[in-house]
């Protein structure tokens, strides 16, 4: 287990040393423009299987690295010639590379034949079901039930104040919110979440001298308390009668 741990700690650094921490703007800049034609690309990628190579210290698992230095060479390849570079292309870029490494930890650990029963017992454990109900329903169906429970008021808050606030900010920061919450309950630091109420009051406090200010901090304390009570009823139903 520990020797498993190592090596996938190895191949993740590995991949964050090449695409992040060695990998200046230029070289960014010089893959997009020249694209497939790009020096750098080629030299990213031998990077990528270098310290793959170099962390692994095992002189047989050579063809590892080249496994990791050509997938890295295609995954980016495929990113480059996308028109945009934008949120949703970098993250399903990472989400190629982190496939790769999942592949090459479990061929180095052997892990394959371990994969669907330990899959299986994912599937058939209710701790497990139960937390990835729970975080799917705070980020996805309490979302749209509090969207909907205060609706009325958001059309009055969006007529008076629109200009003065980021297009679906107050959405994501819902969102996160509730995982937040839920993570404390279910690490059982209930503590922090009276933090977490603190520090969204103290960042209210700005708003007192804008227009409109009193409607929007009525409706953000509405739906932060719809939020934070979702969330508390649901985190407190799995820390007591699943875990």
């Amino acid at each position: 287990m520990e020797n498993s741990l190592i090596i996938s700690l190895q191949l993740l650094l590995a991949h964050i040393l090449t695409d992040f921490v060695l990998q200046p703007k230029s070289w960014i800049n010089h893959k997009r423009k020249h694209k497939g034609k790009s020096y750098i690309l080629f030299l990213h990628a031998l990077l990528a299987g270098f310290l793959t190579y170099l962390f692994l210290q095992q002189a047989n698992w050579w063809y590892v690295a080249l496994f990791i230095s050509l997938t890295h060479y295609f995954i980016d390849w495929w990113k480059i010639l996308r028109k945009t570079d934008n949120l949703k292309y970098f993250l399903l870029d990472q989400l190629f590379h982190l496939i790769v490494l999942i592949i090459a930890w479990l061929y180095l650990i052997q892990g394959f034949e371990k994969l669907i029963p330990f899959l299986l017992n994912l599937l058939n454990s209710p701790k497990i079901l139960a937390v990835i109900a729970a975080y799917l329903i705070v980020i996805f169906p309490a979302g749209f039930l509090i969207g909907k429970a205060t609706k009325r008021w958001q059309d009055e808050i969006e007529t008076t104040n629109k200009k003065n606030s980021l297009e679906a900010a107050g959405r994501f920061i819902g969102i996160f919110e509730r995982i937040l919450v839920l993570t404390f309950i279910l690490t059982d630091n209930f503590a922090a979440i009276g933090f977490l109420i603190a520090a969204k009051s103290i960042l209210r406090f700005s708003d007192k001298t804008e227009t409109g200010a009193r409607k929007q901090t009525e409706y953000v304390l509405i739906g932060t308390l719809m939020s934070f009570a979702i969330t508390i009823l649901l985190g407190l139903l799995i820390y007591y009668f699943v875990f």
